[in-house]
């Protein structure tokens, strides 16, 4: 356990200073827009939602900002982890790595885990954070700062953190469900370089058009596709719309619904679980990561 959390604290040595840029730009251009930009909103949309709009501005913002927080931490994760198998091969400190008391599963699971798991998740507590500040400004600016201050913070930081702890408990299910096709990203990238990503999509091709011969037009990609909707199902499957409108009442019941409605939909996301479509994902990705421990096993001549 002990070399498991020094190779997750590898991690962030390697790459705060990029996580904390890409959190803290984004964050300080929204704060610098709202807070000298010009704005402009619907007068009408203002008056029909009454004394509840300063509350909806504020919602506004605290989703806005932990969702693009997340998107962007996501989607780097993505691109750094595409060539983890062979980051330590460029300069031969692979060689190091290798010397080390540490098993391969950790040495690969650990950056996994922290690039596609711990660092989307610390995205949404820091993006909900961001979010609080943004809002702050944006209510200020519209409405006043009294405004913000009286908002029904005793519903809105549950509802807050209810959608948050959502998102965290159906993020390790959205990547169970797409584990094969980022393993095999990685993989791909280990043994072709950076001929990895285009060949493989070559051979998705190809084989799918192979497979639709023996197993029917389509298959392929209807369960491809099946299995990406899952696995995008696994962080919302149910839209938060269907908890009320705008009127002024209807948007506090709304808050107040939001731990309830996050408690149900993840129960839903649970039940998508038990299907043979999802053990194959799982009994895939083992496969692909037995792949890539023989690739690291065989050492940096595997680079060759």
């Amino acid at each position: 356990m002990n070399n498991f959390t020094t190779l997750i604290r590898r991690e962030w040595m390697q790459h705060r200073f990029g996580w904390t840029l890409l959190v803290a730009v984004p964050l300080a251009l929204a704060v610098l827009g709202l807070a000298f930009g010009q704005i402009q909103l619907d007068s009408d949309h203002a008056d029909r939602v009454g004394p509840a709009f300063a509350t909806l501005l504020g919602m506004i913002a605290m989703t806005a900002g932990t969702v693009i927080t997340f998107l962007i931490l996501s989607a780097t994760s993505l691109i750094l982890i595409t060539g983890l198998a062979r980051r330590d091969h460029g300069d031969r400190s692979v060689e190091f790595w290798l010397s080390l008391p540490t098993s391969h599963v950790a040495s690969l699971a650990a950056p996994l885990l922290t690039h596609l798991l711990l660092a989307p998740a610390a995205a949404l507590v820091v993006g909900l954070a961001g979010g609080w500040l943004v809002s702050a400004v944006l209510v200020s600016r519209v409405v006043g700062f009294g405004a913000w201050l009286s908002m029904p913070w005793g519903d809105l930081v549950p509802a807050g953190l209810a959608m948050v702890l959502r998102l965290m408990a159906g993020l390790p299910l959205a990547l169970m469900w797409a584990a094969p096709f980022l393993l095999a990203v990685v993989l791909a990238n280990a043994y072709l370089k950076r001929w990895g990503l285009p060949v493989l999509l070559l051979a998705l091709v190809i084989g799918g058009v192979v497979l639709d011969r023996w197993l029917g037009v389509g298959v392929v990609a209807l369960t491809l596709g099946e299995v990406l909707r899952n696995a995008s199902l696994s962080l919302v499957t149910s839209s938060p719309n269907a908890l009320g409108g705008e009127a002024p009442g209807e948007v506090y019941a709304a808050l107040k619904q939001v731990p309830g409605w996050a408690l149900a939909d993840f129960g839903l996301a649970l039940k998508m679980l038990a299907s043979p479509l999802f053990a194959g994902c799982v009994l895939t990705a083992a496969a692909l990561f037995a792949l890539l421990l023989d690739w690291r096993r065989r050492g940096a001549s595997a680079a060759n």
